[in-house]
This record gives structure tokens, sequence and C-alpha cells, in this order.
């Protein structure tokens, strides 16, 4: 347990949630007859899964705020349907059709934010009826017909990385070097740890445990690497899992490194506090929403693009989906914790459970069944070691959370 503690970190229960997922692909690989962990399955997952991926990530910042966004799925499809809309009936070109849609996500977000910010009206009623305006919206501009995507859209939405590069190597190259990539920026961040580890009044790392480590990570990227690198020629990893990849170290970066970010954990954490201690806290409610909406505008593009069409139901309850990530990763109901990282988790376990749910053909009644009761025990789960004055398990995952305001 020494050792383990050693490669993993002092607190192993940090890492729950991880083992919880690596559990449910196993379980439902061996369920599902191996065909859980196959190139074409987890390529579907990540494609079919990424818009929800994607909105909680906004999703965790409007929660650590103290807030809530009801509106992100409407919104979403509000979005996707006017592009569509402007890309077939006015001949606007797709990447103008894209900046319209985005520009939709911001200005709904940045109404949502007015309310919330300047008039003081809780971010669950101001939300509530932003998903009454826009999914009404969605219906009447439509008048409740799907409108075919422009084509170029179905890259971004259902595409893979190109293929190039000598054949020698047995897979998609472009896959191939994401994952070499991804292999060098890990070992690289890990040795910059180690070698400033000391700095401070911390243990330092033994060498060998950092090695252990980066090996069992370069394993771990490697196989995926070869999963999604492998498969059917054409196939490699999808597009929309690289915008979420970037976009999930963009906002990453954000949480834990920017002015910014510390200002979100501030205000969640003790709003007057945070005022007292200079943080603008209006400004910081307004941009989260803004931040939010403008992720939902990206999600409706990609969905639009995976399915080549805008249609009237499109969004319907993703908030729901990605407020049970963000909780599922570990975020508190009151605000003020949470991270990036844990909730890119959470969303990977519905994903996955909806996954392993369908290989074994249990219908959309009984999936929503169980995912409400992994949702509930999972935050039970996490309010009970709180209350019992323990560490919070799942809220810690891939490390502590910043609450001090810059």
């Amino acid at each position: 347990m020494k050792y383990l503690k050693q490669v993993l970190g002092q607190d192993l229960r940090q890492y729950t949630m991880v083992v919880a997922l690596a559990a449910l692909i196993i379980i439902f690989n061996i369920i599902s007859g191996g065909r859980m962990l196959t190139s074409s399955n987890f390529q579907n997952l990540i494609s079919g899964n990424a818009y929800v991926l994607i909105l909680a990530l906004g999703m965790l910042m409007v929660i650590v705020i103290g807030q809530i966004d009801l509106s992100v799925g409407s919104v979403a499809g509000f979005a996707g349907m006017v592009m569509a809309l402007v890309a077939k009936n006015y001949n606007v070109p797709w990447w103008a059709a894209v900046l319209i849609a985005i520009a939709i996500g911001i200005l709904a977000g940045a109404w949502h934010g007015f309310f919330l910010a300047q008039l003081g009206i809780p971010g669950f009623i101001t939300t509530l009826g932003g998903m009454m305006i826009f999914r009404g919206g969605v219906i009447w501009i439509s008048h409740s017909i799907s409108v075919p995507a422009p084509e170029q859209l179905k890259w971004f939405g259902a595409g893979y990385l190109p293929e190039w590069g000598p054949a020698f190597t047995g897979m998609n190259n472009s896959t191939l070097l994401l994952g070499i990539i991804g292999i060098v920026c890990y070992v690289v961040a890990q040795l910059r740890k180690y070698k400033h580890s000391g700095d401070g009044n911390g243990t330092k790392d033994p060498l060998w445990a950092v090695i252990v480590r980066i090996a069992l990570m370069t394993l771990l990227i490697g196989y995926f690497t070869w999963l999604f690198g492998s498969g059917r020629v054409g196939t490699s990893f999808p597009v929309p899992g690289l915008i979420l990849l970037l976009l999930t170290i963009v906002y990453h970066i954000i949480t834990q490194r920017t002015k910014f970010g510390r200002h979100v954990y501030a205000v969640g954490g003790n709003k007057a506090a945070a005022a007292l201690s200079g943080v603008n806290v209006k400004k910081t409610y307004f941009l989260t929403m803004v931040n939010m909406s403008l992720l939902a505008s990206i999600a409706g593009i990609l969905f639009v693009g995976r399915s080549t069409a805008a249609g009237p139901a499109d969004g319907t309850s993703w908030e729901m989906d990605a407020i049970a990530s963000v909780f599922i990763g570990g975020a508190a109901v009151s605000g003020g914790v949470g991270t990036i990282l844990a909730t890119i988790v959470g969303g990977l376990v519905m994903a996955v459970l909806n996954n392993g749910l369908m290989l074994m053909g249990v219908g959309a009644d009984k999936t929503q069944v169980i995912k409400g009761f992994v949702l509930l025990a999972a935050v039970a789960f996490d309010v009970y070691n709180k209350k019992s004055g323990k560490s919070s398990i799942i809220g810690r995952v891939f490390g502590g959370n910043k609450k001090a305001a810059n």
C-alpha cells in the first residue's frame, strides 16, 4: 500500500470515479462478449457523447458559482436550427452559418447573465424561462420540420482524423501522432512536477515512483491510441473527440491557472467574502453564463453535423445529462467545488453506462431509471463522507479545487 500511494498519490480515494469508470468498461465488455472494447464502439461512444461532455464543461463553472442552467439544451437546439435555416434558405456559407450560431449562443448567455448579474434573478428561474423561450423558438422557426445541414459540417460532427504517411504502422498515423503527443506532454508534465516537488514543504516523490507512473500512463494512452487507430479503413480518432480534448485542456487551464477561474471558485465558495476581497461578483456571474451558452452553441453545431440535419427536438433533456456529469464528477450542490477533469470522468461514466446498457439491449426507459439511481448514489455517497467528517471522495478526483481570489 505504501508503494501504491507513492505511485498514485497519498490519497488513493481521489481515484474512486476513475476506478468506477474502468470497472464499468470491463464489466460491460465481459457481459457484451467483447463488444465494448472495440474500435468502432469507442469511436461512436466519443462522437455520440462529445456534445454532452462539452456542455458539462460549462455547466461545471455554472454549478461552481452556485447556480444552475436549465436552458443549455434548448439554446443548443435553437442555435443549430438557425444555422441550418440560414445556410439552406439564404445560401449563407457554412462557416458564416457557424459564426451566426455561435453569436446566438453568446447573446443567449448575455441575456441570462443580465438577469442573473444585474437584476439578481436566480439562475434556475432565469434559465427556466430561457429553456421555454428557446425550446418554443426551435419549434416555431422550424415549423416542426427537420432542416438539412451544410455537408461541410459532417466532418466536425462525425468526421475522423485524416490518414497520412506510410502504412507500415498498421494504424491510422494521425491517431498515432496524437497518442505520441499525449504521451510526450504527460512525461514532460510529470518530470517538471518531479523537479519542483521538493521546492516547498512537501516531500519529493521518489524517482522510481515517477517512472512507474509514467510507464502506466504510457501503456494506457498507448492502448487507447491503438484502439482508436486500428479500426476499419477510413476511421480513426473522431474529430468531435479532438474538439472535446482541446476544450478540456483550455478549460482546465482557465479554471486552475487564470484569475477568472480563481474568481469563479471564490464566488462559489463565499460570495460575500469574494466581494470583500475585490472580486467583481456580477462580472463573474455574467461571463460564466455567457460561456455556458457559447459552449451550448458549439454542442449544437457538432450534433447537427453528426446527424446531418437540425430537428425540432434537438437538445431535449441535454441539460440533465450535463448536470448529472458534473455532480457525478464530484461538484458540490452548494457551489465552490469541482474540477474540469473530474467532470469529464463523470461524463464518461454516464456515456459508458448509456453505451453498455445499449449493447445489452436495455430499453431507454430502464436506462433512465438506472442512470437516476447512479446519480443519486454518487451524490449521496459524497454527501455521506462530508457529513461523517471525512474528505470528499469524488470531489477530489484529479486534485484539489482553487477557491482563493486573486
